[in-house]
């Protein structure tokens, strides 16, 4: 049965892999008001200190007590970004569905960008190409890459951009309306033949107030669908507000394709300039942070006993704990939402 078909040869004509891309230019990843972002897109310093810095320096998520303890979102007084609703789902069974250490053979974070082929047809003459991704987090270099992709390409793949920003002074009615004008932009894209759409919260300032990302994909990807066009483009997100594992796992739940936390490796940037104490550069730290992730994504993963990002992507493997249902049913259908 191998042997029937010209696979390997298939898979290498219609890939195309982004690491194997090479742009030649060296990319700055500056962030204006970097401190003021800092604190609106809800980071503290023990963040920084307990969760950001371990990752970079060890290559892994800090040691913890067992069992997820973190106080209710919905019981605090203080503002809570909306990632803290989200409950990760598991299997209840006595033993892990998959051991994500001992069993790394069968666990993947490659990621497919961009249309998707019609896995029933095996007799297609002409599959759309794929781009492929060794893993979902991506640097400077790669969201560069990403955002020129045409010229990479030529033309085979075109990236288009949306803001998910809205004006302070449209009040919080203006949330409803910009997410409404979002999911038809992002239509109109795909059928002008966009298939790669960068979702990007970077153009957040004093005027302007960024929608919470995963309202925003969940948003997007669900409208897609509806309108029968989600397997025609690939959502990739731009946001300062995603820096740790749990984070991305709901983006990812949601529908990204690839994220790139611009804010945590501005951070990185920061806290490990030329000269600083530890003696680790920037770029190590920054790839540490990267592998921690993903090292911490599939145990995330491991839990509901799924193995490969992409069959994580999309999946919504998440409870609901505080947000109203209405709410839910409209921006994220099918989400369990028990309380």
């Amino acid at each position: 049965m191998a042997a029937s078909k010209p696979y390997r040869q298939w898979l290498s004509t219609n890939r195309i892999e982004l690491d194997t891309l090479r742009s030649g230019r060296k990319i700055s990843n500056s962030v204006p008001d970097y401190e003021r972002r800092l604190r609106a897109f809800g980071f503290t310093r023990e963040d920084i200190e307990r969760t950001l810095t371990p990752m970079c320096m060890n290559g892994a998520e800090p040691t913890a007590s067992m069992g997820n303890d973190t106080p209710l979102a919905v019981l605090s007084d203080k503002p809570q970004i909306l990632f803290n609703y989200f409950r990760q789902q598991f299997a209840q069974v006595t033993n892990p569905p998959i051991d994500p250490i001992r069993e790394q053979l069968v666990m993947s974070l490659v990621s497919f960008v961009g249309p998707r082929p019609n896995l029933l047809d095996i007799n297609n003459v002409n599959p759309p190409l794929r781009l492929e991704l060794s893993q979902p987090i991506l640097g400077m270099e790669e969201m560069a890459k990403m955002r020129r992709i045409d010229r990479y390409t030529g033309d085979k793949f075109r990236s288009y951009e949306i803001d998910t920003t809205y004006r302070v002074a449209w009040g919080e009615e203006g949330v409803e309306a910009r997410l409404a004008s979002l999911c038809a932009r992002a239509v109109d894209a795909v059928k002008d033949g966009y298939n790669i759409l960068i979702l990007t919260d970077r153009k957040m300032s004093e005027e302007r107030v960024a929608i919470p990302m995963p309202l925003a994909i969940s948003a997007i990807h669900q409208h897609l669908i509806a309108a029968g066009l989600r397997t025609n483009t690939g959502l990739v997100i731009e946001t300062g507000s995603a820096f740790q594992t749990h984070h991305m796992a709901v983006l990812a739940a949601y529908g990204a394709e690839a994220i790139h936390p611009y804010l945590a490796l501005e951070t990185i940037e920061q806290l490990y300039k030329p000269g600083n104490p530890s003696g680790i550069d920037v770029k190590t730290a920054t790839q540490n942070y990267i592998h921690a992730i993903g090292k911490t994504f599939k145990k995330i993963m491991s839990k509901m006993g799924i193995s490969t990002y992409m069959s994580y992507r999309g999946a919504q493997i998440f409870e609901v704990l505080g947000l109203d249902k209405e709410f839910v049913d409209r921006y994220f259908p099918g989400t369990s939402c028990k309380v």
